[in-house]
């Protein structure tokens, strides 16, 4: 049963991408078969589904129709989940040595994969599944190409390894790639996982960005200049494990993978400031690193991060009311 929970949490263990070979995915999903659950949810509607074993999941996005969009760390496939029915198959093969973390839809059906320590952001096209580019947004050991969000003609990407973000054109072309170094209050540690999930601030031109080790904390960056400002919380002391973030409207949802829980914060017009409102539980979230909305309901996706992946380890996306 979801829940809401006021009280604070104790804190977890840094996050840790667990890896997997190739040839793990490539067997178990077997030729893009479809998957479905036997969950019921509300209306009729699956209240959570699975995806294909061994995929090894991080990112989801969902567009305007009732279709959800989960990459996997394996390869990079991409699996596209029907809402209504549960059911889905693979979109995009991904390949030997790719990985996709977060993922981003666009209205024009492109989706923008942020490739990890490849050092890419790649761009798919969701009707077919074909690579239309590859962005080199990275070059070298040292980084992690996270999570995105889309704002005026770029797609944004975080990097938890560098104190930098990546702007890539959207529509598909080879243009130039923006990197955005951090300022400002901007704190960066070493070692550890630092900008994380992205989203764009209520103004609709700045973006807010979650870091998540070793303090859980908000920024607001101006995409011009680089300039971060933390955002002073309220209700609670910090965010640790930050993952993946929503916001709609003013009301900002960040999934804390490692507690297992999504926090709803009220975030204030010029994003200053974010109150801690309440946190969603519940008994199937298991390390939850991402969410998407569609509807009244909230898709989550479990990563199982604390569970040794195998070609046969099940993984699920779960849904919660808003």
């Amino acid at each position: 049963m979801t829940r809401t929970d006021p009280l604070p949490l104790r804190p977890s263990r840094r996050t840790v991408l667990a890896g997997a070979g190739f040839a793990a995915l490539a067997t178990a999903v077997g030729g893009g078969a479809a998957f479905a659950s036997d969950s019921g949810g509300d209306g009729g509607w699956p209240d959570a589904f699975a995806l294909p074993d061994g995929f090894q999941p991080e990112g989801i996005t969902i567009g305007r129709q009732p279709y959800a969009y989960c990459g996997s760390l394996v390869n990079g496939a991409v699996y596209r989940a029907d809402l209504r029915t549960g059911r889905g198959r693979i979109v995009h093969a991904g390949a030997e040595g790719a990985a996709t973390v977060g993922l981003k839809l666009d209205r024009d059906g492109l989706l923008y994969l942020a490739g990890r320590d490849a050092g890419t952001v790649r761009v798919v096209d969701a009707r077919t599944g074909e690579l239309v580019v590859t962005h080199q947004v990275a070059e070298g050991a040292g980084h992690f190409v996270n999570d995105g969000v889309l704002l005026g003609d770029r797609a944004w990407f975080t990097d938890s390894y560098d104190a930098v973000l990546y702007g890539v054109p959207r529509g598909g072309g080879r243009g130039r790639v923006r990197r955005l170094r951090l300022g400002g209050d901007w704190h960066q540690e070493p070692g550890a996982i630092n900008a994380n999930g992205v989203v764009s601030a209520p103004d609709g031109e700045s973006l807010i960005v979650a870091s998540s080790q070793p303090v859980g904390r908000l920024y607001r960056v101006d995409p011009r200049t680089g300039r971060a400002a933390a955002l002073a919380l309220r209700g609670v002391d910090d965010l640790l494990s930050a993952d993946g973030l929503l916001r709609l409207g003013r009301t900002l949802y960040v999934v804390q993978n490692r507690l297992g829980v999504v926090s709803v914060l009220t975030l204030d017009a010029g994003a200053t400031t974010a109150v801690l409102r309440r946190r969603i539980s519940d008994p199937r979230f298991d390390t939850p690193t991402t969410a998407a909305r569609h509807g009244d309901r909230l898709y989550v996706v479990n990563a199982r991060f604390s569970t040794p992946p195998t070609p046969d380890t099940p993984y699920t996306v779960v849904s919660v009311p808003l």
